[in-house]
């Protein structure tokens, strides 16, 4: 493998940052800081900053949360997981991948599809009311996407790639 070819294509690309296999909660943490660190070298917008930080810590999470019940119904395949941070023009782009359930595609779908047709407004309210909303205490709050629209500066990107299995390996762009 040539390492200096596939770095050529990265900066390219525009990509800072990229981390693909298991997501613990020490990796999200210690690349939160790499992160942070670089972002503060950047010089950008500190509001800007925040939403970069804030997007690829809930993508991250995301990533994790659903590998860990993935895990407990006994299926794993957490090296297939993705988060990469790349900057282009102006905007950075936060992406994330994994693999999901053929039974978990619709409802993703459908929730992303709900809230790339709010507007900020929009937003706020469904984040308000998800807040209020009673779950069982085995789910999580259901806040991360909602949070990732509401930072985005444009509506979230999605989409599923087949897999052989059966499954679906889910992809998404958060724009900041």
């Amino acid at each position: 493998m040539n390492l200096f070819a596939l770095k050529e294509q990265l900066r390219e690309a525009g990509i800072l940052i990229s981390f693909t296999g298991s997501f613990s909660h020490s990796i999200i943490e210690e690349l939160g800081t790499a992160v942070k660190k670089y972002l503060e070298n950047a010089e950008i917008q500190k509001t800007a900053m925040m939403d970069v930080f804030s997007v690829y810590i809930e993508a991250a999470q995301n990533v994790r949360n659903y590998s860990e019940r993935r895990c407990q119904a006994g299926r794993t395949d957490n090296d297939a997981s993705i988060v990469v941070i790349a900057r282009r023009d102006t905007h950075y782009r936060i992406y994330a991948g994994n693999v999901v359930e053929e039974d978990d595609k619709a409802d993703l779908g459908a929730r992303l599809d709900r809230l790339a047709a709010l507007d900020k407004a929009g937003l706020k309210t469904a984040y308000k009311e998800q807040l209020r909303r009673e779950r069982a205490p085995d789910e999580g709050a259901g806040l991360g996407l909602i949070e990732m629209a509401r930072r985005a500066s444009a509506p979230l990107e999605y989409g599923f790639t087949p897999l052989p299995d059966g499954r679906a390996y889910f992809s998404l762009c958060i724009e900041i």
